[in-house]
């Protein structure tokens, strides 16, 4: 018998925050990332408190040969350690690497989800206007529900995030909240 996910079990997704910001764009990042890191270190908190998995989905710097460990260790030698530091990942996080936007784009998260019973997941981190909305477009065509704190995202253009949070909501079905309205309780579907 086949496995269906349960709508109502959700992940959360935390995109590209294991970052050494030492790339095109990150002078206007990282002002976004700084409001956005106490929040999303907040509602990382809570998804473990509720027992819901904390998945890390990162860019690998084009260190192919690197593990998570790599990654993590590389951005906290960098000058902004301070905006990793408070959402670190903890020993029950899963991680899994990425290559380009999405963060289903080949990589194993959709069997992971559905190997944890997840139907529904919560899109946080970086950057709005390209990874998070493409994750969420990624997440909507292989039928998940989608959640996307708008204080929990950091965007490199903001007019263009708002766009892009307008597109998730129309297009997409995605629940645009706030991280405080977001619920990890099963049953809640996120928000």
């Amino acid at each position: 018998m086949e496995r269906q996910p349960d709508p109502t079990r959700s992940a959360l997704i935390v995109i590209d925050m294991i970052n050494t910001y030492d790339h095109e764009d990150a002078e206007l990042l990282v002002p976004s990332v700084g409001e956005v890191v106490p929040v999303l270190a907040e509602l990382i908190g809570r998804a473990r408190e509720a027992d819901a998995p904390v998945i890390y989905v990162n860019d690998n710097f084009g260190l192919w040969r690197s593990h998570h460990g790599e990654l993590l260790d590389a951005a906290l030698s960098r000058p902004h350690a301070d905006l990793i530091e408070p959402i670190r990942p903890d020993d029950q996080s899963l991680f899994v690497l990425k290559a380009r936007h999405s963060v289903f784009f080949e990589t194993p998260l959709s069997y992971l989800l559905w190997s944890l019973g997840v139907g529904h997941v919560v899109l946080t981190g970086q950057v709005t206007e390209q990874c998070v909305l493409y994750s969420a477009l990624d997440a909507h065509i292989r039928h998940l529900g989608v959640t996307v704190p708008k204080d929990a995202v950091a965007s490199i253009h903001p007019h263009l995030a708002s766009a892009a949070l307008e597109m998730m909501e129309r297009n997409m079905g995605a629940r645009i909240i706030t991280a405080k309205e977001t619920d990890f309780a099963p049953g809640a579907s996120g928000g």
